[in-house]
C-alpha cells in the first residue's frame, strides 16, 4: 500500500526520444525496469534509470515514515509519462547572411510506483462508488 512519485524537469532529452524509453518500462516491476534501463542503448535511458531508482528510494522513505513494511520486489511502475518542457531557441548561421532557428527541446518525466494491493483497493473503491 505504498505509493511514490519521482519527477525530473527540464532534462535535455527530446520528449519523443524519452517516450520510446518510458514505453519499455511502463507496467513492469521496478527492479525489472532498472535492469531493462541499464542495458538499453538509448541515451535517455540513463536519466530515466536514475529517476526510477529515486522513486524506489522515495517509496522506501515513505514506508519508513508511515511505519509500513515495504518489499521492494512488490513495487511496480503504475504510471510513467513524458511531458514537453520549455524549448530552447538557438540560431545557426547559414549562407548569404541568413540564420536558421534550431529548437533544443526539453522534457519533464514522471514515474509513479505502487504496490499491487494499492491499485486493487482503488479499483474496488471505484466499483463501490458507482
Amino acid at each position: 500500500m505504498v505509493e511514490s512519485i519521482a519527477r525530473v524537469r527540464h532534462i535535455r532529452v527530446t520528449p519523443q526520444k524519452a517516450r520510446r524509453v518510458v514505453a519499455l518500462i511502463r507496467g513492469k516491476q521496478a527492479q525489472e525496469a532498472l535492469a531493462i534501463l541499464k542495458f538499453a542503448p538509448q541515451s535517455a535511458s540513463e536519466p530515466i534509470y536514475k529517476l526510477v531508482a529515486s522513486a524506489i528510494a522515495n517509496a522506501r522513505v515513505t514506508a519508513d515514515k508511515d511505519n509500513v513494511f515495504l518489499d521492494e520486489q512488490d513495487l511496480y511502475i503504475a504510471k510513467a509519462y513524458v511531458d514537453e518542457g520549455a524549448t530552447l531557441k538557438r540560431f545557426r548561421p547559414r549562407a548569404q547572411g541568413r540564420a536558421f532557428r534550431i529548437l533544443k527541446r526539453t522534457s519533464h518525466i514522471t514515474v509513479e510506483l505502487s504496490t499491487p494491493d494499492e491499485t486493487a483497493g482503488a479499483a474496488k473503491a471505484k466499483k463501490v462508488s458507482k
